[in-house]
């Protein structure tokens, strides 16, 4: 069962990685990914804005506590965020293959400054993926969790810390993710209605994820908020040192 779980994790992560280049390939419209239009502006929106809904409250229900205790009661507690790796992955790829182009032109540019934007777009891919790196990238795919109880050792207990990013945004991840929305050299009303949707899900979902880290790290936790921006790097503020010895 524990080498089955492993493999489990594994094959999460596998498909984890193969959508991650999905995003970027439909971000950047390769191979014109959103296709021809199919469908009126009405039932294009509507399909659009219900995937993405289906995507939100599925990631954010998931990774509410309640909802955790509950689910590993049924499944074991180390596939758990493999499992949530899992539904994330398959509830994006749903949005990429079921979405409906909206192509009226919102902005085009050529040349040097799209080779520019695409530049932003990889330091996005980039922030994205070094977040993850920085907090333990094995434990946020599930792996680490799988490898543990593989090795019958205890799981580890979450830890404050403040690494790097983390000192100038609270969640530089998502942050990489809109800057990824936002490079792009052809921006469609489709690709518009995906960012602005995403971004909406993306600030509701801190909020209640905020609300958690305050319960579970308590007065750190709310210090740490109040010096650090959420999103919005403030070149004006010093960067923040409270947790960085942690």
């Amino acid at each position: 069962m524990k080498r089955l779980i492993l493999t489990y994790a594994i094959g999460c992560y596998t498909l984890f990685g193969i959508v991650f280049v999905w995003l970027a390939a439909f971000l950047q419209n390769v191979g014109d990914l959103r296709g021809p239009v199919e469908d009126s502006l009405a039932v294009s929106i509507a399909i659009n804005l219900a995937t993405i809904v289906l995507f939100g409250t599925a990631h954010s229900v998931m990774a509410r506590p309640a909802f955790k205790r509950l689910w590993t009661g049924i499944i074991p507690p180390a596939a758990e965020r493999a499992t949530y790796v899992l539904q994330s992955s398959l509830l994006l790829a749903l949005i990429f293959w079921q979405w409906r182009p909206i192509p009226t032109v919102i902005w085009q540019v050529d040349g040097v400054l799209a080779w520019m934007i695409y530049g932003v777009f990889a330091l996005g891919a980039a922030v994205v993926l070094l977040s993850t790196f920085l907090l333990g990238h094995l434990e946020f795919v599930g792996l680490s969790q799988a490898w543990q109880n593989l090795k019958g050792a205890s799981q580890r207990q979450p830890e404050f810390c403040t690494p790097m990013l983390y000192r100038v945004v609270r969640h530089p991840l998502q942050l990489g993710l809109i800057i990824m929305m936002v490079a792009t050299p052809l921006m469609t009303a489709g690709h518009l209605l995906f960012l602005v949707a995403m971004v909406v899900y993306i600030r509701v979902g801190l909020h209640f994820e905020e609300r958690v880290l305050l319960r579970e790290f308590g007065p750190a936790y709310a210090e740490y908020r109040r010096q650090v921006p959420m999103l919005i790097p403030n070149p004006f503020r010093r960067v923040y040192r409270g947790a960085a010895a942690e």
